[in-house]
């Protein structure tokens, strides 16, 4: 029997420098940090945004993390700023990561999805013997408000985790373990934490894996068995085994998505005060064969690391290159006990800069794309830019100005808009030119936010769309493959001229 979820509560990232990414959050991304854990060697802040909640662990850099350093700057343009984070209580003595696991992974990684449920004990055991791992069973935690009851279970997915929470006996702001943040200062400015109506921001559209090849039917099947999922059609002439599929010029992907099958019926349940509650649906992305990018391979065949032995899935291993500084390997060559393959795929290229399939990004739901874009790119973020022939083609500028959208406009954002295709071909009155009876998506994509080429974010407005974007893919794809390729090119030449001086 799959487990009962009731609600997406948090995600998590585990990551070197927590400092950098929480002075992000704030400053670029406009998210609140609300509560933090801060013991003496490590912490966990959370951020939330409407609805959308990110909790950023700091993770292990061979065994010692970077406040325990003392007297080292954890971050050279934002040294120390969140040991001026002011709890009202003392730092707490137990290290261990609570409501997660320390995915002693060798680069930073999105690597839990946090689940809402009626009874964890009763789900540990639905999910133990369906054969699921568990790395932390049922475990209560409680404080002065409340006790809050949680398990971790390893999906199928690399190093995705999936923690089981209920939250039902607690009161208090978010969990017992975490305070409240009373004073946050930045150079010594208080840093604030108000609501920001131009970024309005309102919880978790999607998640998106990468995965290896040939393996999203295993996936599928491992959701739907364990949590319920089932699938959701990106297209109304989606293949049901072959999945959403691009491959045209050179771009080879296969999109496949799913939902909590209790959402697609009543909505998963999130504090919205409008009649529909939104959904967060999961995308299975890998690239087709022929496609690929440089990947390290072990010279012995393993299996792929998060897969059920005795699965469908042949890939190899994959070996993690963070001693490696980005696109420095090129051409083809061999390591030591391994074989370099050569190809351009920014799926491949995430399994190799990741180590292995996870997360690849989350998408933002907003309900103002060009405010939220605006302010995000005002603050330092920096958004993946489509060709620009993209805004100029003769029908896609129409699409925009029949939705009522500059060209020009959507182009200085960084922003790509999408006809629901699948809206039009249903209904015979969506063929008119009449704006308010099509449906629309809006979508920018930033650059990663990691040091590797790995994950990044997606903000996403849906004027009654309910796909992602097929529209847009193409043009995303190649505007990813320009910096990828302008960012080789620079490595490289930066290699050369190191060459010259020598």
């Amino acid at each position: 029997m799959a487990a009962s979820l009731s609600r997406l509560h948090h995600i998590s990232l585990h990551v070197t420098n927590v400092d950098k990414i929480a002075y992000e959050l704030v400053s670029k991304f406009k998210f609140n940090l609300f509560v933090a854990r801060l013991t003496e060697k490590s912490k966990q802040l959370a951020f939330r945004k409407g609805a959308a909640v990110f909790v950023v662990n700091e993770r292990p850099l061979n065994g010692v993390t970077l406040s325990s350093k003392r007297g080292i700057s954890p971050s050279e343009s934002e040294p120390g700023w969140t040991n001026n984070i002011q709890t009202g209580i003392k730092n707490d003595k137990d290290p261990k990561c609570l409501y997660d696991v320390n995915p002693h992974y060798s680069v930073d990684t999105a690597s839990n999805v946090c689940f809402e449920v009626e009874n964890v004990e009763r789900s540990f055991k639905s999910l133990r013997n369906l054969g699921c791992d568990f790395l932390v069973p049922p475990t209560e935690v409680c404080d002065e408000k409340g006790i809050v009851t949680y398990s971790v279970v390893k999906s199928i997915v690399g190093n995705v985790n999936h923690t089981l929470i209920d939250t039902s006996k607690y009161k208090g702001s978010f969990l017992p373990g975490f305070q409240e943040v009373e004073n946050v200062t930045e150079n010594g400015t208080p840093v604030s934490n108000s609501t920001d109506s131009s970024c309005p921001v309102t919880h978790f559209d999607h998640i998106t894996y990468a995965c290896p090849r040939r393996c999203t039917p295993q996936v599928m099947s491992w959701y739907e068995r364990h949590f319920g999922f089932h699938r959701f059609f990106i297209d109304s002439n989606e293949d049901v085994d072959e999945g959403y599929v691009l491959n045209t010029e050179g771009i080879g992907l296969r999109l496949t998505a799913m939902e909590y099958w209790k959402c697609s019926q009543t909505g998963i349940k999130l504090p919205f005060t409008d009649d529909k509650q939104p959904d967060c649906k999961f995308v299975i992305a890998e690239s087709l064969p022929d496609q690929g990018v440089t990947v390290l391979l072990p010279s012995h065949s393993s299996p792929l690391p998060g897969l059920e032995p005795g699965t469908l899935c042949t890939h190899r291993q994959l070996t993690p290159t963070k001693h490696l500084s980005r696109h420095k390997i090129r051409g083809p060559c061999r390591a030591k006990g391994k074989q370099l393959l050569q190809g351009r795929n920014q799926v491949d290229t995430f399994l190799e800069q990741h180590g292995g399939p996870g997360i690849q990004h989350i998408g933002l739901y907003t309900q103002d794309i060009v405010s939220t874009a605006q302010t995000m790119g005002r603050a330092g973020v920096h958004f993946f830019s489509p060709p620009p022939a993209y805004y100029t083609e003769v029908g896609k500028q129409q699409e925009m100005e029949d939705a009522g959208y500059d060209p020009q406009m959507l182009s200085q954002h960084s922003i790509l808009l999408d006809t629901d295709l699948r809206q039009v071909q249903t209904d015979p009155s969506c063929q008119t030119t009449d704006t308010q009876k099509k449906r629309y998506l809006l979508q920018a994509f930033t650059k990663p936010i990691f040091s590797e080429d790995t994950f990044f974010l997606e903000l996403i407005e849906r004027r009654g769309a309910s796909g992602f974007g097929e529209g847009n893919i193409q043009a995303l794809w190649r505007s990813v493959q320009a910096y990828m390729d302008t960012e080789r090119a620079e490595t490289e030449a930066q290699g050369e001229n190191t060459t010259h001086r020598t």
